[in-house]
């Protein structure tokens, strides 16, 4: 067993407990990877290979797994097949199955699906999830409100089609009509959120130069923009790859052209900026996390032009502005809901 580790999380440390599970395996992994236990798994497995849907950790891990393959993917297609799957349960239900169905069919039959997460992600209900896969399912351990859920595969598995888990919508927000297209794993998944939703009924009809949607999630701000001003330049970035692959397919459905990619806040992002636009993520899996959002606040004027804007949206609750008036000395509140409030800032120098 390996040394404990307080910087692991609840899952990774009641895998510890259960490291022979993983010894001289084959082993594929995937799901809600938020820690460096990777490293500990590389050691374990005759060979490993990770699928990472978050590029933070898909950026600080790929240089230090240096035995393992490493992916950051929405679609894993590879070729092996492996005699165990490792799944860090996701917080979305429909994410878990997404993830099932695209990697049980890189698995041995026979071969091992373990599941591991927190109740709040709901591990105690996820044995359902695997019905399909298996009719030998156990709960092989439990702690730290964690439980590892252990099934053998022995029912066959359908080849993966991404296409039939695309889930596409309308929307006709001031008269511009999109056609939206979203994968398990997005925010809002299926549908537009109202926070976006206030923002695009409050952004400028004057538009130009070059536009950085943050956090983009499905690309719904940045086919609005680019329907009703096709000329615009604009940058999509998010860190989770579902959103990106989201994305591009919205842009594709609507023959739009924007420029897709990862990035953890602006650790990508080499261009400065006309607009800057963004409803910010404030959860990072089932917890709060303003990190990201502080983050894009506080380093946004060095990625605006002189006389740039920045123009998020935000719940209430949220205590945005005083970031935002150190950050740029001037704030507008352009608009509010009962839930929502829309703030804009300009750069002055």
């Amino acid at each position: 067993m390996s040394p404990a580790n307080n910087t692991f999380s609840n899952p990774s440390r009641v895998l510890q407990r259960n490291e022979s599970l993983f010894t001289n395996k084959n082993i594929l992994v995937a799901g809600n990877i938020d820690d460096e236990y990777p490293l500990q798994l590389q050691a374990l497995a005759n060979s490993s290979t990770f699928c990472f849907s978050d590029y933070r950790y898909y950026s600080a891990l790929k240089d230090k797994l240096k035995t393992s393959e490493v992916h950051f993917t929405d679609n894993y297609q590879g070729e092996t097949k492996f005699d165990l799957l490792l799944i860090f349960l996701p917080k979305a239900k429909q994410e878990t199955l997404y993830l099932l169905a695209n990697l049980t069919p890189h698995l041995q039959p026979g071969a091992s699906i373990i599941l591991v997460g927190e109740k709040k992600c709901g591990i105690k209900s996820a044995d359902s999830l695997l019905t399909s896969y298996s009719n030998r399912i156990n709960m092989i351990d439990s702690a730290r409100h964690c439980s590892i859920l252990h099934a053998e595969l022995d029912q066959p598995v359908k080849t993966f089609t991404q296409s039939q888990w695309i889930k596409t919508y309308p929307l006709n927000i001031n008269n511009t009509e999109l056609q939206i297209c979203s994968l398990p794993g997005v925010f809002s998944y299926g549908e537009l959120d109202k926070g976006s939703e206030l923002l695009l009924q409050n952004l400028p009809d004057n538009m130009e130069g070059r536009v950085l949607d943050f956090g983009c999630g499905a690309g719904v701000i940045a086919c609005y923009i680019l329907k009703k001003h096709p000329e615009l330049k604009v940058d999509l970035v998010d860190i989770n790859a579902f959103a990106l692959a989201s994305a591009k397919l919205s842009l594709q459905s609507n023959q739009l052209q924007g420029n897709v990619f990862p990035s953890n806040v602006f650790s990508e992002v080499k261009e400065k900026y006309n607009i800057l636009l963004s409803n910010p993520p404030f959860h990072s899996g089932k917890n709060t996390d303003y990190t990201a959002a502080e983050t894009f606040i506080n380093q946004s004027t060095k990625h605006l032009k002189l006389k740039g804007k920045l123009s998020i949206v935000a719940n209430k609750f949220l205590n945005y502005e005083g970031l935002l008036f150190k950050a740029f000395s001037n704030l507008t509140i352009d608009q509010e809901s009962n839930k929502f409030k829309v703030l804009s800032c300009i750069t002055k120098t």
